[in-house]
């Protein structure tokens, strides 16, 4: 089969290296235009376009996906299939043109947690496993039938970093596996239950706002957000008058008469905010104008 692959973060890089290393002709790579970032504004590919173009892969980057010019490229590539691994969501002029359809691989054990930030999301929620999906693209977002799953365990030190790495590396085999047996005419489609059927849990886009630590919150939850959110884009709280991301935590049992949001330290090795029943115990933060670093390096140059 032809494949035309699109997608724009690293992990679509995984999954894009694992359909090459597997043999399918990957007729043609879609991904998103070059953006000015950092300080200099230089132009920065796509970590999808650089593994692209490392590999000799055509490469399509269109600004507007209706674009009649992006329209009769993408057509001339004459793909059977099209795989979609994070990148934005399709009209269905798109989705509709190869004679296999569209797959797309989701971050979450689908129906649950449909949406932009599934990963972040889990754990914010205090889940115990996700998962990905691979399912045929339909109009509504996420909704369309389901080829394959696979769960992955979420430990209680996972951040949003750590379960990212392992939903990559299994959704990336996930993809192989469906497109090997959609070649194969080797699958069944299930469709997704709809919310009368189940209880949904929802993925959408996280903003700064829902990432400003609540010191009134359990700490249990708090915990949860700290991991959910690491590392990006990082819970905070602020601290004379300065942004605190923090990365890492512990929980502690919380010290009586302490009120919500005061901290304690000793300005050597330790630094803990009170939350509604507990301690929230720093290890890995950033301070605003300074690089992340460890508590004890950050007290060492700090005047609490």
């Amino acid at each position: 089969m032809r494949l035309v692959f699109m997608g724009t973060p690293d992990f679509a890089v995984a999954a894009l290296d694992a359909l090459v290393k597997a043999g399918f002709e990957v007729a043609g790579v879609v991904t998103a235009a070059d953006k000015p970032a950092g300080r200099g504004q230089k132009l920065q590919e796509s970590a999808v376009k650089q593994y692209a173009v490392a590999h000799g892969l055509k490469v399509l980057q269109p600004l507007k996906l209706k674009d009649p010019l992006f329209l009769s490229d993408l057509k001339a590539l004459n793909a059977d299939l099209q795989v979609v691994v994070a990148f934005r969501m399709l009209p269905e002029v798109v989705w509709n043109m190869p004679p296999k359809g569209t797959i797309n691989l989701h971050a979450s054990l689908l129906p649950q947690y449909r949406g932009a930030a599934p990963i972040n999301h889990a754990i914010i929620n205090g889940e115990k496993e996700s998962g990905v999906t691979t399912f045929f693209l339909k109009h509504e977002i996420d909704t369309g039938d389901v080829i394959f799953s696979e769960k992955v365990e979420i430990t209680d030190e996972d951040t949003a970093g750590d379960l990212h790495d392992k939903l990559m590396h299994t959704g990336a085999d996930l993809l192989v596996r469906t497109v090997k047996a959609i070649e194969a005419g080797d699958y069944k489609e299930q469709p997704q239950p709809d919310a009368a059927q189940e209880e949904l849990k929802h993925a959408p886009k996280i903003f700064k706002e829902h990432c400003l630590i609540d010191w009134n919150q359990p700490s249990k939850n708090i915990y949860n957000l700290i991991r959910g959110l690491s590392p990006y884009p990082t819970a905070f709280t602020r601290l004379n008058d300065k942004v605190l991301k923090i990365f890492k935590a512990e929980l502690e049992e919380k010290e009586t008469g302490l009120a919500a949001g005061a901290f304690l330290s000793d300005g050597k090795s330790y630094l803990k905010f009170a939350a509604k029943d507990g301690f929230i115990k720093l290890t890995d933060l950033q301070y605003e104008g300074k690089k992340r670093m460890t508590v004890d390096e950050f007290l060492r140059g700090m005047r609490l």
